[in-house]
């Protein structure tokens, strides 16, 4: 039923006062420095703690493409998709163990800032605008129409007064600075995850209950006999979906460029650690990576639980849209299913994932606006005040901009997740070969950092429209190919693998030519003391390990 009963509005009234009240509580309690220091407005600095780090870089990450289109990938594809999950939790790892050291030992805020500081103003500035427009256009208003969309499915609410209440109950977050986004977020990432559990309940007591037995344990069971093809994370060459996760390569390939370069060179995300002491970012990415085993619980098994209900005769209509079957109606559904007070609680989790998204983003827009581009080519003498006042402008025009060209932009019939990594790739592989040769080799060059930035992105192109010009069936038997519509076309994944080992090679070459020119670098201040672990955290970095590998060899 498309509808919120009186159950249901009293349950997210709760969570919209609780979330309200503690972040205006947050703001009030330091106030002073907030209006008065422009890194504590932006960064928090000095104030968040390990816990709060760590539920804001999961409440930020999980949004409606997760919540919508991860569920619709495990309808279609199975565990597989929880590759961008768990991947990601061993990821966050190596970002706490060699990136973050590296940006707090060089003092370094914002991504242009670690660009100018590394190369040069005139990458730093083209990366500035280039991030800026990718967040307003692309995620901003992905993130609002895909939640807008998603919480229409289950409300009945009209689709732009979602998206209006959804921008508003960011600002009032994100105007009270990291400090609030990040201290809300663990309210937040609470509603997320228990909102999140009761859904995958019901969806494992449907299925026990469609085959005749009771209890949760029991529907999981049901779930990998009756859908013994959705419970591999390694895919084989001739499964349909290889295309999307090419076999070993989501281990050993691109799959780690999509999450290095996404948690270690994205301001959306570090920003989150960049206002703590080491320890402190470090114990709070090891949270995050903890939290990120449990993504999949939450985010794929109700869609694989829709999957074989589906087969068994159920949701035929709910899940077709003017007669074809839509993938990413499988979360929507399940929610529709929840009794009053539950349908509630999993619509603030789904809610909560979509405005901590925006709020993260709309400070991190706040962020690379006021720090980057007004306070260096506006007005280079703006005070701390001003410089707080400009963020909050921004972040309100950002939204008012998402909110108006949104619904213009085709979002929903471009697809949910998939379509955004795939399309995120085109960008990935440069981006991150600048960040990753600027940290450890001294010697890259402000050029070949730009050949990486603009190259990576053409070559990105050039082998996406490659077998409309060329026949690539010799990729196939290496496992680099696959037949798409008559075409052999390269996993997206496998593409970012290419681009990124062009765009390293390209700038070894360009940088080792201006070298011997006498072209001077300027090269961070890295030593060996700054990757030295404290016992804690190598025990907890050891438990994801271990985890991990359980978790791969018994759904290999």
């Amino acid at each position: 039923m498309r509808s919120l009963q009186t159950a249901d509005y009293i349950v997210f009234l709760v969570y919209f006062i609780i979330v309200a009240s503690y972040g205006y509580w947050v703001y009030r309690r330091k106030k002073k420095a907030s209006t008065t220091a422009s890194h504590d407005y932006f960064l928090a600095e000095g104030s968040l703690t390990w816990w709060a780090i760590g539920a804001s870089l999961i409440a930020s990450n999980i949004s409606a493409e997760q919540m919508i289109g991860m569920s619709g990938n495990g309808f279609k594809m199975g565990l597989a998709i929880s590759t961008y999950e768990w991947m990601a939790a061993a990821t966050l790892l190596i970002v706490a163990i060699f990136f973050i050291p590296v940006y707090l030992k060089n003092k370094i805020y914002t991504m242009p800032q670690f660009l100018n500081q590394r190369y040069n103003s005139t990458v730093a500035m083209i990366m500035a605008v280039f991030w800026l427009l990718l967040y307003v256009v692309v995620n901003l208003t992905s993130i609002l129409y895909l939640g807008a969309l998603a919480i229409h499915a289950i409300s009945g609410l009209p689709l732009y007064l979602c998206m209006v209440f959804l921008a508003l109950f960011a600002i009032v977050i994100t105007l009270g600075g990291m400090k609030v986004i990040g201290y809300t977020d663990v309210i937040q990432v609470f509603f997320l995850i228990v909102g999140g559990l009761a859904t995958t309940y019901l969806a494992l007591t449907l299925v026990s209950e469609k085959f005749g037995t009771t209890g949760v344990l029991n529907g999981f069971k049901l779930l990998t006999e009756k859908a013994d093809d959705h419970f591999h994370m390694i895919l084989k060459k001739d499964n349909p979906n290889f295309i999307s996760l090419p076999g070993l390569t989501v281990l050993i390939g691109g799959m780690w460029i999509v999450n290095l370069n996404y948690w270690g060179c994205n301001q959306y995300i570090t920003q989150r650690a960049l206002g703590a002491d080491l320890k402190t970012a470090r114990s709070g990415l090891l949270f995050a990576a903890f939290l990120k085993l449990l993504m999949p619980v939450i985010v794929v098994l109700p869609g694989i639980a829709a999957y074989v209900l589906y087969n068994e005769g159920g949701f035929q209509d709910q899940m077709m849209v003017n007669g074809e079957l839509v993938q990413d109606n499988a979360y929507p559904v399940m929610l529709n299913l929840l009794g009053p007070g539950l349908k509630g609680l999993a619509f603030a989790a789904l809610t909560a994932a979509v405005v901590a998204s925006l709020a993260g983003k709309a400070n991190s827009i706040a962020t690379i606006f006021t720090l980057d581009i007004y306070k260096k080519k506006v007005d280079p003498d703006a005070s701390e005040k001003k410089m707080v006042w400009i963020g909050k402008i921004s972040v309100i025009m950002a939204l008012l901009v998402a909110v108006l060209i949104a619904p213009f932009l085709g979002i929903d019939k471009k697809g949910g997740f998939e379509f955004i990594q795939e399309y995120t790739g085109f960008v990935s592989p440069g981006i991150f070969a600048m960040f990753i040769l600027g940290f450890f080799w001294k010697k890259t060059t402000s050029n070949a950092a730009l050949f990486a930035t603009v190259g990576g992105f053409v070559f990105s192109v050039i082998f996406k429209f490659l077998p409309k010009f060329a026949d690539l069936s010799f990729l196939e038997p290496m496992g680099f190919a696959a037949k798409v519509e008559g075409l052999y076309e390269i996993p997206f994944i496998d593409r970012m693998g290419f681009v990124f080992v062009i765009c390293i090679i390209g700038m070894w070459i360009i940088s080792m030519v201006e070298n011997k020119r006498g072209v001077k670098t300027n090269g961070l201040e890295i030593d060996k003391s700054m990757f030295k672990l404290n016992p804690a955290f190598t025990v907890g970095t050891l438990i994801v390990g271990g985890i991990l590998t359980a978790l791969y060899t018994i759904f290999w």
